[in-house]
């Protein structure tokens, strides 16, 4: 092929090769976006094997949200206050930690933060309580025996 006649394609169809270039860009993003952010993404059976590995089990929803249904064991620090409660969680740094929100988006970017402050094998649950429940797994309620 001709490299004249692609760089002449690539000028006239422009817009077609920058939104290829955007569509590689996202699917590498997809694929190492978590490694390089230095967390794990990890489904609610990998999630399972974590927690009875005894990964300490972060739920960083809202109080009214934790009181609907938590996973079992799980210690709940709003995203919003997480910043100032990182102190508190300095015991388990070195161990695996599980973050978990509602669909994964603010507890993607708890595991931001605990990545930043030390912690070394911080997992995000995919798709977060949402997924967990599909998966037809157990929540702990409220005011019931852990």
């Amino acid at each position: 092929m001709d490299l004249a006649l692609l760089g002449e394609f690539a000028q006239q169809q422009w817009l077609l090769f920058f939104s290829l270039f955007i569509i590689i860009v996202m699917i590498i993003n997809s694929h190492f976006g978590d490694k390089m952010a230095g967390y794990a993404s990890v489904s609610p059976e990998q999630a399972v094997r974590l927690m009875n590995d005894g990964a300490f089990v972060l739920d960083v929803r809202s109080v009214d949200e934790y009181r609907t249904g938590y996973l079992n064991g799980a210690k709940n620090i709003s995203i919003a206050d997480l910043g100032q409660k990182l102190d508190t969680l300095e015991s388990h740094k070195a161990g695996a930690t599980l973050v978990y929100c509602a669909s994964g988006m603010r507890s993607a970017r708890a595991c931001g933060m605990l990545v930043k402050a030390g912690f070394s094998n911080v997992n995000n649950l995919s798709g977060g309580i949402t997924s967990w429940k599909s998966a037809n797994l157990p929540l702990a309620k409220h005011g019931k025996k852990k």
